[in-house]
């Protein structure tokens, strides 16, 4: 079987190696050779079904449970299993309370346990959750890596669209490409930004809470951190506003003072394509399985969807979420 996978984000490459895995020929199609464009290479990468419940339906953990299985299968050795910590400032306490109440999967931390999981975060915060299940990975290294991997394999990247009528089937991953096309589907900016500095060390994403922006920092390796990211309602793909800016600087403060004397070396904002129940569907449109809207929790569910997609690609059967 001869398909065409529209799209090179984490969708477009996750789908690509479960349809190859499954022995289909392979082309991946996209117009604008690299990653730079792409939602997923703005993506935290935290594999944090639990964390993501406080927020996100249940559906949510059930599928992204088993994504560090997932990836680990896909590309051993890029998964680190060090869990996540939701920490808060004393005077947000009761934010602490209120996630906790919305969560499952976790453990409070006192301040001594906390300081053992991050000692760089000693004598800072008196309590905190730590969620020992979840896991994170560096979106643009595994991005780099699955293109490289699909390419030995001898899966084809065209940056000219090919002729489809030479394919037996047509997957389109093309994310916010579809924003306007595909009913419903609508666009949620995020912004973040990459703090350099060697003062601080973490091993593990961590969560702030704040009643008006909660955060997340993650490290990169080597003093690099992520910090993102709002959730706006706008498909504005400007630059980053000045008012998010200073409060992701804000918020990195709050982590650690160390952040303030930091090198911001990098900022970014994009389009997240979602679903008003900002769950993830895919299902066939005329000629074409769309898989779309995986609004923040792209490496989260990437592989989950892929293998629906690939089934539905294999039975031409619609499955998963229902059509709007």
């Amino acid at each position: 079987m001869r398909v065409l996978v529209k799209g090179v984000g984490v969708a477009g490459l996750t789908v690509a190696h479960e349809l190859y895995a499954r022995g289909a020929d392979i082309t991946v199609f996209d117009p604008r050779p690299g990653f730079g464009h792409a939602a997923s290479w703005l993506a935290g990468g935290m594999l944090a079904p639990w964390c993501e419940r406080e927020s996100a339906e249940e559906a949510v953990l059930l599928r992204g449970m088993d994504a560090p299985d997932r990836w680990d299968a896909i590309l051993p050795g890029e998964v680190h299993r060090n869990g996540t910590l939701v920490v808060t400032p004393a005077r947000d306490h009761g934010e602490l309370k209120r996630f906790a109440s919305r969560t499952t999967g976790y453990e409070w931390v006192e301040e001594e346990a906390l300081a053992t999981l991050e000692p760089a975060l000693a004598g800072r915060f008196r309590q905190g959750l730590f969620f020992s299940r979840e896991a994170h990975l560096d979106p643009r290294r595994v991005l780099r890596a699955l293109q490289e991997k699909l390419g030995r394999q001898g899966v084809t990247f065209a940056s000219e669209n090919p002729t489809e009528q030479g394919f037996d089937d047509i997957v389109d991953c093309t994310g916010g490409a579809r924003i306007g096309e595909t009913r419903e589907l609508r666009g949620v900016r995020g912004e973040m930004l990459y703090l350099q500095t060697d003062e601080v060390e973490l091993i593990r994403p961590v969560r702030l809470l704040h009643p008006r922006i909660p955060v997340y920092i993650v490290p990169r390796g080597d003093g690099l951190f992520m910090v993102g990211a709002t959730m706006i309602e706008t498909e504005f793909d400007g630059p980053i506003a000045a008012r998010s800016l200073m409060e992701l600087l804000n918020a990195a403060y709050a982590l650690h003072p160390a952040f303030a004397d930091a090198t911001v070396v990098e900022t970014g904002a994009g389009i997240r394509p979602a679903f008003p129940d900002n769950f993830p569907r895919v299902r066939r449109e005329g000629n074409a399985v769309i898989l779309n809207g995986l609004y923040r929790h792209g490496f989260l569910l990437a592989p989950a969807m892929a293998a629906e997609t690939a089934d539905l690609v294999f039975s031409r059967n619609s499955i998963g979420a229902p059509a709007p």
